[in-house]
């Protein structure tokens, strides 16, 4: 029995090895133009945007070639400019029957009529099937186990403007489109460097998305860069249609309500991150990029800190850590205030609030929780409709909703504005918005349970798997856990520009032990990715 499923084992084990050769082994293009446009036409079968151009060059020979491309990824005055008029006429022109009929005649096509500014020669057919469905232009000739690959892309895409999402008074006003391609200009624009390294890989056995990553050789953490690749390449999936998808796939901690990937669409954002030693990944599609590795410091930072006055930038970092603390904790504080701990409370306001809840049928609890869950609605019915129409459905709605429950007796007045003033606060750290309704709902029920002490222990058990994470090898809470004295230069205060002259160790540092800051229990991090 023993022997049967051992044999068994080994016969699967084998099976799946033959298959990823059979997937990595290189199919040679046939020779023959006729063998080749049967497997295109196979290939591409019912599929009507596959274009297969036929065209006969020469003037007193004649030699076939076959132009491959799909309509619609390509540019038809470059195809027609680059390869269709070189060929049919270039040739009668510029070359003689005996160049036409040479051996070389693929060297001879790049050297003298090809007129573009990118084509590569390949020799792997399953690499031509690749570049057609990327936007390439094949061309293919009768005798030759080769082809000229020809860059035509021609996707339309929308041009660089502000992205709503990160909207900024002071700074750059660009912001990332779905072009990979342009996404990486974009942040060649603002580090004109030639150790600023973009390399690819192809996720996705069905989308074969092309992803990149960017960073800065000789800052970044050669570890923290292993570990990366070696997570992309684990990745084995059929679809990658957004960075979402990589994210979910490589984050270290993928049960934690604190996100340890950072994303932006500002190209001055990222390419700040990139000079501090961090790596960047760009997928082609979308607009938003992932950055690693990330910190819970920079939840409260923002990309117009570094261009305003210390002061300015040191205050509103203050009011943004008071909001993370408003935005967790007040409907908690205010249940377990009147449930428990009435006493703390000065006795005109306690006053106040007892003729506010005269005549309600429900608990503070009920009350808290019945806001919250109708705050939640709104706010999620506000994002998903069209611009104009959620901001109109997001302050009436609250304010008639607010309103008629007050008149009604179903909840008190102060709750509505401390649902309100929680609501506003969650606003203020756009990072962090889909973690704190979670944290919020979990208080809540600690202070309904307990009370303040609810608070201060669900706080501390909070603040315990903070300082258990980590982001690709750094501590999450760093600097504050461990502590630095420098990054502590750019933590809930912003010291000068001309002070921070060193950057984040915990990014750059070439010769640190990462199991000395890798949080326990992490098993994304491997012995291998180290």
């Amino acid at each position: 029995m023993f022997r049967k499923l051992f044999r068994m084992l080994i016969g699967i084990g084998l099976n799946k090895i033959n298959n990823i050769e059979s997937e990595n082994q290189q199919e040679n293009i046939p020779k023959s133009i006729g063998d080749v446009k049967k497997k295109l036409e196979a290939t591409f079968e019912e599929s009507e945007d596959f274009v297969l151009r036929e065209i006969e060059i020469g003037k007193g020979v004649h030699r076939k070639v076959i132009v491959a491309y799909m309509d619609g990824l390509i540019t038809k005055n470059v195809l027609d400019e680059s390869i269709i008029n070189p060929l049919i006429f270039g040739t009668k022109n510029n070359l003689t029957d005996k160049e036409i009929m040479s051996k070389n005649v693929i060297d001879i096509f790049t050297k003298k009529l090809i007129v573009a500014s990118s084509l590569n020669i390949i020799n792997d057919f399953k690499d031509t099937i690749m570049a057609v469905l990327s936007g390439m232009a094949i061309i293919f000739i009768d005798g030759q186990n080769k082809a000229i690959k020809v860059s035509a892309h021609g996707v339309e895409k929308r041009s660089v403007i502000e992205p709503e999402t990160e909207m900024s008074l002071k700074g750059p006003r660009e912001g990332f489109i779905e072009s990979l391609s342009t996404n990486v200009a974009l942040l060649r624009h603002k580090i004109k460097s030639p150790k600023f390294k973009f390399e690819t890989m192809q996720l996705g056995k069905q989308t074969n998305t092309t992803v990149g990553i960017c960073y800065i050789k000789g800052i970044v953490n050669e570890n923290t860069l292993n570990i990366v690749k070696s997570r992309l390449k684990k990745i084995n999936v059929d679809s990658i249609l957004d960075t979402g998808y990589i994210e979910q796939y490589i984050e270290g901690k993928p049960f934690s309500i604190f996100p340890t990937i950072g994303n932006s669409e500002k190209p001055d954002k990222v390419a700040a991150k990139i000079l501090e030693g961090r790596i960047a990944i760009i997928v082609d599609g979308t607009p938003v990029v992932l950055t690693v590795p990330n910190l819970f410091i920079e939840n409260l930072q923002n990309a117009e800190d570094y261009y305003s006055r210390l002061y300015f930038v040191s205050f509103n970092r203050i009011l943004r850590l008071l909001a993370l603390f408003i935005a967790t904790v007040l409907p908690a504080f205010y249940v377990a205030v009147i449930v428990f701990h009435f006493d703390v409370i000065p006795m005109q306001l306690l006053l106040a609030i007892s003729a506010t809840r005269e005549g309600l049928p429900f608990s503070p609890f009920i009350e808290a929780f019945f806001m919250m869950i109708v705050f939640e609605l709104l706010r999620e019915a506000g994002i998903r409709m069209p611009g104009t129409i959620g901001q109109t459905i997001s302050i009436v709605g609250g304010l008639v909703i607010g309103q008629a429950a007050a008149s009604a007796k179903i909840v008190s007045p102060i709750m509505v504005i401390i649902i309100a003033l929680t609501g506003i606060t969650n606003f203020i750290l756009p990072s962090l918005s889909d973690t704190l309704p979670i944290i919020r709902f979990i208080l809540l029920f600690a202070a309904q349970v307990f009370g303040f002490l609810g608070i201060l222990v669900g706080y501390i058990i909070i603040l315990i798997h903070l300082c258990s994470l980590e982001s690709f090898g750094v501590p999450y809470m760093y600097p504050l856990s461990p502590v630095n004295k420098d990054g502590l230069k750019d933590s809930f205060v912003r010291f000068p520009l001309w002070i921070m002259k060193i950057r984040p160790k915990a990014f750059t540092l070439q010769n640190w032990d990462i199991n000395k800051y890798r949080a326990s229990g992490d098993n994304h991090v491997t012995e291998e990715e180290q």
